[in-house]
């Protein structure tokens, strides 16, 4: 028992997160509120409470939990199938097994002028794991990434846990929320490691032409920086522009696609993602990026594919 003095635990952080010594945390708490959710209340407390009809609310990105959206029963079988073959339920490879893998990049190779292998693809929790595997890859000290504005905060988050500077450029509303290159340019130095471009766009629902795409490589090229192209929603493109993949332009500059199964096929549950390198030139093969994601996945050879 305490004699009554309050005990002090010394892993215990601040209450501005400051205890930690980085400082960061008023940058991540910042991040953290900065979204679109304040907007998505305001509209839910203005609905006409006397209309019964059933509310379908698409703002979470997670329309399954209605029985009107449900992935393709064909999904819902291999699943079954897959677990009840007993084949699956020892440790698998940190970065996916292998039918997975190539299943992933045959899939993304459609459209592509070159062929991704499965050693370019990494299985992931998800996109949001892509994500803070691919951020954690960049993040040293001084190095700082450019993010769209509008754009989804979780980068914000993931970034500011990290010490990882963000630079925002800004998207233009009335060129179809395309990237500004101009500030994208204004906005690089030298420890600029990476441009997120997100595509199809959340929170705008843009869809880049294959045009701008390029010129986003050839931007990147000239400023020697690498493209994150977060394409969670790949192929749920509406309006005029077809949905293409950056990895396309990856002969330009090198890319690193990020995507998962949990939009297009309704299930978010699964918790199913990738981080593919689209690097033809290989650019990235004896970079600190291509070194850390082997480590990070517990790849020591590639003798292991």
């Amino acid at each position: 028992m305490e004699n009554g003095t309050k005990k002090v635990w010394h892993f215990q952080a601040a209450a501005n997160g400051a205890a930690n010594g980085n400082g960061n945390g008023k940058a991540r708490s910042k991040a953290a509120v900065a979204t679109i959710r304040e907007v998505r209340f305001a509209l839910m407390d203005n609905l006409n409470k006397e209309d019964q009809r059933p509310l379908i609310e698409l703002g979470h990105g997670d329309p399954s939990s209605f029985p009107c959206f449900r992935t393709d029963s064909a999904a819902e079988d291999a699943i079954v199938d897959a677990v009840r073959s007993g084949k699956f339920n020892s440790y698998g490879p940190s970065a996916g097994i292998l039918p997975a893998r190539r299943a992933i990049a045959g899939y993304l190779n459609n459209g592509l002028p070159y062929e991704l292998s499965p050693e370019d693809v990494f299985m992931t929790l998800g996109c949001a794991h892509a994500i803070e595997v691919t951020l954690t890859t960049l993040a040293r000290p001084g190095s700082n990434i450019l993010l769209p504005r509008p754009g989804y905060p979780y980068y914000d988050a993931c970034a500011a846990n990290r010490n990882l500077e963000v630079r925002h450029y800004g998207l233009l509303s009335d060129h179809g929320w395309e990237v500004d290159l101009e500030a994208v340019e204004s906005l690089t130095d030298h420890n600029t490691a990476a441009i997120v471009i997100v595509n199809p766009g959340n929170p705008c629902g843009n869809v880049y032409s294959y045009e701008h795409l390029k010129k986003i490589a050839e931007t990147a090229r000239k400023l020697g920086i690498l493209v994150i192209a977060d394409e969670v929603y790949g192929h749920l493109a509406f309006g005029s522009n077809p949905f293409v993949a950056m990895g396309v332009f990856g002969s330009i500059a090198p890319v690193i696609t990020l995507g998962s199964i949990s939009k297009r096929w309704i299930v978010p549950g699964w918790r199913l993602g990738w981080l593919v390198i689209s690097d033809p030139n290989n650019v990235l093969r004896n970079t600190s990026i291509n070194i850390q994601i082997l480590e990070l996945f517990e790849i020591k050879t590639r003798s292991l594919f």
